[in-house]
């Protein structure tokens, strides 16, 4: 009798997990600089909003975005990696999880430069910035205009 109380507590179990929101169910995995104080803002930013979020620190923050593959004139200072798309520099946590719900083909998002007023870059003088939806073909198209 104990074994289909198991079955149900694992089919439970499996179906809230199915149920959690995309940015609960997914890792983030962001490469940064140990030294940027705006990278932990950001990180924070997405934990906030769900994600849970590894950070691995990189002297080397450019490679981790070449070899991720987001073009380096879209390059800021940080670049993060979730459910197979990269996200480049300090995109708000709703984009993302946009950009998870509706799953375009697209290597991913990114918000060029580090804009005062983004995620991480709180300031009392923001000023407009857009992010991008890099295509897999290299289009680049506005994703959400902020």
């Amino acid at each position: 009798m104990a074994k289909p109380i198991a079955v149900l507590l694992t089919l439970f179990a499996l179906g809230a997990v199915a149920n959690l929101p995309a940015s609960a169910a997914e890792a983030v995995d962001v490469y940064k600089s140990p030294y940027c104080g705006c990278c932990e803002k950001w990180v924070e930013h997405l934990r906030q909003a769900g994600f849970a979020v590894r950070t691995h620190d990189v002297n080397d923050v450019p490679a981790a975005r070449q070899r991720l593959g987001m073009p380096e004139r879209l390059g800021s200072c940080h670049t993060a990696k979730v459910a197979g798309y990269v996200v480049e520099g300090h995109v708000p946590a709703a984009d993302i999880q946009r950009l998870l719900k509706e799953k375009p083909q697209a290597v991913g998002l990114a918000v060029p430069s580090m804009p005062p007023g983004s995620p991480g870059m709180e300031s009392p003088k923001p000023v407009p910035y857009n992010t991008l939806l890099v295509r897999t073909g290299g289009e680049i198209t506005v994703f959400a205009k902020h």
